[in-house]
């Protein structure tokens, strides 16, 4: 039986300075989606080849704590600097996955991909909720070329789908995890149907960011996050385009900890949050390095 649709939304515009971002989770249905409670929607743009490259210089520098970032980059570069050291570049295709932990500060920009010559930025950021327990935890940080994210073709020629967090079938990603999970980008050809047998207990959600598709007999437009019921049951996806679509579906166990969240901090009481604000004014988070 296919899982019934609890709501869709377009979210809201939320830009950040010269990004041009829709913000698809919390929204006015949702706190959460298994472990998941944000997602912010860098949306598709062409950039002028003569535009400057955004330099990490601490002017986007911000704290973090009681989550895990991860950053999925479709097109562009993004640069990573943070207060426990780690500086890397994360090229199209690949993630940046970082545990905030008990207090991080992290900066990073994106930008065009100099290997390609589509001068496109495309981006997702989620917040992974971290169980009281790693919230406690040191912070960590986890770059994850396109190369080294696991792939697997659908049959009949139907497209593939990337494990970008979680396992599916015999594929299991390389980002730790601290409760189910799963976050998939599945690519699907013109005509062909994709169809996911959901767990028992877990909570799923889909976002087309680009394309109209079909999913469970309900037509949705680019840009519209979908969630589902709770009940077991099946997804199904169909493109009746005549060319390809990309559809991002993730999910998870339910997060049974009180959630509160204020800023940059997740946490599970207000007092925590405020203990998150002090230490990060007490300068406890360290300093970011940019030589």
């Amino acid at each position: 039986m296919k899982k019934k649709i609890s709501f869709s939304t377009q979210g809201q515009r939320a830009d950040i300075g010269e990004y041009k971002i829709n913000r698809m989770l919390p929204n006015r249905y949702a706190k959460a989606v298994g472990p998941f409670v944000f997602l912010d929607h860098a949306l598709l743009i062409k950039h002028s080849p003569d535009e400057p490259i955004k330099k990490v210089n601490g002017s986007g520098a911000h704290p973090h704590r009681g989550i895990a970032t991860l950053t999925y980059i479709l097109n562009g570069e993004a640069d990573h600097h943070d207060s426990k050291g780690h500086q890397e570049r994360v090229r199209s295709g690949g993630v940046q996955w970082m545990k905030a932990g008990n207090g991080i500060i992290h900066d990073e920009v994106l930008n065009v991909d100099p290997q390609t010559t589509d001068l496109l930025t495309h981006a997702f950021q989620f917040w992974i909720n971290l169980p009281s327990k790693q919230k406690a935890e040191s912070p960590e940080y986890l770059p994850i070329q396109a190369s080294e994210i696991l792939q697997k073709k659908l049959s009949n020629e139907g497209g593939w789908i990337k494990v970008i967090a979680g396992e599916f079938e015999n594929l299991s990603s390389k980002i730790p995890n601290y409760s189910k999970q799963l976050l998939y980008h599945i690519h699907l050809e013109a005509g062909k149907q994709f169809s996911f047998s959901t767990e028992k207990g877990l909570e799923y959600a889909a976002f087309l960011p680009l394309h109209n598709a079909v999913i469970n007999d309900n037509e949705f437009s680019k840009g519209e996050f979908i969630e589902f019921d709770r009940n077991e049951g099946t997804i199904e996806i169909n493109n009746n385009t005549e060319a390809g679509i990309d559809i991002i579906l993730f999910g998870g166990e339910n997060y049974t900890e009180p959630i509160v969240a204020q800023g940059p901090f997740v946490m599970n009481t207000q007092t925590e949050i405020a203990d998150a604000y002090r230490d990060f004014h007490d300068g406890l988070y360290g300093d970011i390095s940019y030589t």
